[in-house]
């Protein structure tokens, strides 16, 4: 016997769709990032960062199914890697961080639970996360304290801002139909 597998042709197209869209933002956030890092100290790069929680909130906000947040994220780490191939380890790197933990927090509530709630408890994780790791490799203590202060903040508010401009975009994605996924 012979079981279906749920990631059907109609849901590949769609992360496919969603990873190149959100390719494109973040091989803009790519070139933008060499310019954030020295014209704002580096503060702002949170906020550039947290772009790339994208591909895996529309995807997870419009299907409402397993695995739909890693492949649109691998899809769209593909994507940008075309127009920035020097960081691809980077994009592919993020893309998997991100889309991991987004499926981890999906898969804690047996992928049942689709409230705002859950998406903002993966954006918490993911900033706190790149407050961290991005903090030791920009040395933040070399900067004075209102600056780590602002660049703590910003690391941890980009995703949820983010998160929350792709849960609008998946959101008016399902009204338009895009999500009718065969059950």
């Amino acid at each position: 016997m012979r079981t279906r597998s749920p990631l059907t042709t109609r849901v590949l197209l769609t992360c496919a769709a969603i990873g190149v869209a959100t390719g494109l933002v973040g091989a803009v956030a790519g070139w933008l990032t060499p310019v954030v890092i020295v014209g704002t100290a580096g503060v702002a790069y949170g906020l550039v960062l947290g772009s790339h929680v994208l591909p895996g909130i529309i995807a997870q906000e419009l299907l409402r199914m397993p695995f739909v947040a890693l492949l649109a994220h691998l899809i769209a780490a593909l994507v940008a890697s075309a127009f920035n191939p020097a960081w691809a380890p980077r994009f592919l790197g993020t893309a998997l961080l991100f889309g991991l933990i987004q499926e981890g927090v999906a898969a804690l509530t047996r992928y049942r639970a689709w409230g705002a709630w859950r998406f903002f408890v993966s954006a918490g994780i993911i900033g706190i996360l790149v407050a961290v790791v991005v903090g030791f490799a920009a040395d933040l203590a070399r900067l004075p304290l209102w600056a780590q202060a602002i660049y703590i903040a910003l690391s941890i508010l980009g995703p949820f801002a983010w998160t929350a401009v792709g849960l609008a975009i998946g959101a008016a994605l399902r009204r338009a139909g895009v999500a009718r996924v065969p059950r």
